[in-house]
């Protein structure tokens, strides 16, 4: 137990300095990877950023565009609008009337030819022709529309086959100076001008351009699918009008397809507004990128981190076991496995401060073997060696506690320190250790062993040597009074008793 005990001791530091070594490279590894993260995390949302604000400015551009042809179209269906209420006209000729309603009419090539309606829905006047066809939109959305609400102003219908293209049909209503309805001025802006405006736009194959309509029905899309033209968003429970707002951004699986995109919505000017979208994937491409090659080279350093400290951490390990087995050979008694002199002494010292600290007491066995001198001149020294590694083992097994140190102290002579124990306890280890050195053996001339006994509490002025010669005059007494037996030492009169 004393032994193993020393063993710990001894071991301790090194073993607290490998598991420091240890956790300080792990507490490094993980703020390295902490920073790296948080710096891949800013790169994310720089991506991410980045990629809002050129949404954004998509958007922007195209409802631009689109609300400023919408502004150039309906300037002409007012012009329309207001000329038909000219009593001239249904005087001149027809190609005088084309000449006054459509002279500011723009003829755009992605436009529609504007058209008059009458109040029944029949197409009066025709920009296109001085005479035109037989046609009566009276069940259409944009002429019910004015017909029965004259507050509405510009309309623009729903995504249609109009005059043999799919178009938006842009109308006004025709009031009389009274509010009467007269009838409606329409016209149209074919998908083409879509079509055209989206080439001209620098785009990937998976970004998509939405233009809707104020009730979120949708105008035209890229890509471009039928199915999806004219689809109003609010019949799509899954999507909600609250996860795009007026000039905001949202990042997830959008209401057509089930890419998951960034989505940013343009501002709220314009009868129509336009949402622009990016695949996740490709927003973060270039990040995705990085951060594993960022992840590759954190990861191959904390695994050479770790690796190194590992192989440092078994090298103290074993130079602490190499100076362990050189401080226990130090220490050590070579034949009888108990502490030597050197190191009792060292021992002695340090017990004895923390005694006079903490005002205990303190003994000290000195044990002798009883003739030992004849025993090993007649036997020899082999012999003799092997009588004292029995009287050591007997010693070891007797002395238990983790405080005690029991040392060979010269020759055929033994000490036992025993920290904190008064002198008759210390008096019952003696006499534990002489009768069981004395039961060792079949012959008790040749295996006995003769004590000294002392112990007191240590105050200033005194020195350790005090109780060494104390312990040391009692075991000459136990000898002089017929050996194989054990005397305490009665301090401070040094009396002895037997």
């Amino acid at each position: 137990m004393l032994s193993r005990w020393r063993d710990v001791t001894a071991l301790r530091p090194w073993r607290i300095s490998a598991k420091l070594l240890i956790i300080s490279s792990v507490v490094t590894v993980i703020g390295f990877s902490a920073i790296c993260v948080n710096v891949m995390l800013d790169m994310r949302r720089g991506e991410e950023a980045l990629a809002r604000q050129t949404l954004e400015n998509l958007a922007t551009s195209i409802q631009s565009d689109v609300s400023r042809n919408i502004e150039i179209y309906d300037l002409a269906l007012k012009a329309v609008a207001g000329n038909m209420l000219l009593p001239e006209l249904a005087t001149v000729s027809k190609p005088i009337r084309h000449l006054i309603l459509f002279d500011h009419a723009t003829t755009a090539r992605h436009f529609g030819a504007v058209q008059v309606f009458d109040a029944e829905g029949g197409l009066a006047i025709d920009a296109s022709t001085l005479d035109p066809v037989t046609v009566n939109r009276s069940e259409e959305d944009y002429f019910r529309v004015h017909r029965d609400n004259p507050e509405v102003g510009l309309f623009i219908s729903r995504p249609m086959l109009f005059r043999g293209a799919y178009a938006i049909v842009l109308s006004r209503r025709i009031s009389d100076t009274d509010g009467g309805f007269l009838g409606v001025v329409a016209g149209s802006i074919r998908f083409s001008y879509f079509h055209e405006l989206f080439e001209r736009l620098k785009l990937d194959p998976q970004d998509t351009i939405t233009v809707l309509k104020r009730d979120r029905t949708i105008m035209m899309r890229r890509p471009f699918d039928l199915e999806v033209i004219g689809t109003n968003l609010n019949d799509r429970r899954a999507w909600k009008a609250d996860n795009l707002t007026v000039g905001a951004s949202y990042s997830g699986q959008g209401p057509v397809d089930p890419t998951p995109r960034l989505y940013v919505r343009s501002g709220d000017t314009g009868p129509l507004f336009v949402v622009a979208g990016k695949p996740l994937t490709a927003v973060f491409a270039l990040w995705q990128k990085e951060a594993f090659r960022i992840g590759a080279v954190v990861l191959a350093l904390a695994l050479f981190v770790l690796g190194s400290t590992l192989v440092l951490a078994r090298e103290i390990g074993r130079r602490a076991e190499a100076e362990r087995k050189l401080e226990e050979m130090a220490t050590t008694d070579a034949l009888t496995g108990l502490k030597n002199r050197r190191k009792f002494d060292s021992v002695m010292d340090v017990e004895w401060r923390r005694a006079m600290r903490q005002k205990t007491p303190l003994a000290l066995l000195m044990i002798d073997a009883d003739h030992f001198k004849a025993y090993n001149d007649t036997f020899g020294h082999q012999a003799g060696d092997q009588v004292l590694v029995g009287i050591a083992i007997c010693i070891s097994d007797s002395v238990s506690r983790a405080g005690d140190c029991a040392a060979r102290y010269g020759g055929e002579e033994f000490a036992v320190l025993l920290p904190n124990v008064s002198g008759s306890d210390a008096f019952k280890v003696a006499e534990k250790i002489r009768l069981k050195v004395q039961g060792w053996s079949d012959d008790p001339v040749t295996s006995t062993v003769s004590c000294g006994v002392a112990s007191l509490v240590p105050t200033a002025g005194m020195d350790w040597p005090v109780l060494v010669a104390a312990a040391d005059k009692a075991l000459y007494a136990a000898k002089a009074g017929g050996r194989n037996q054990s005397v305490v030492a009665s301090l401070p009169t040094l009396s002895l008793v037997a």
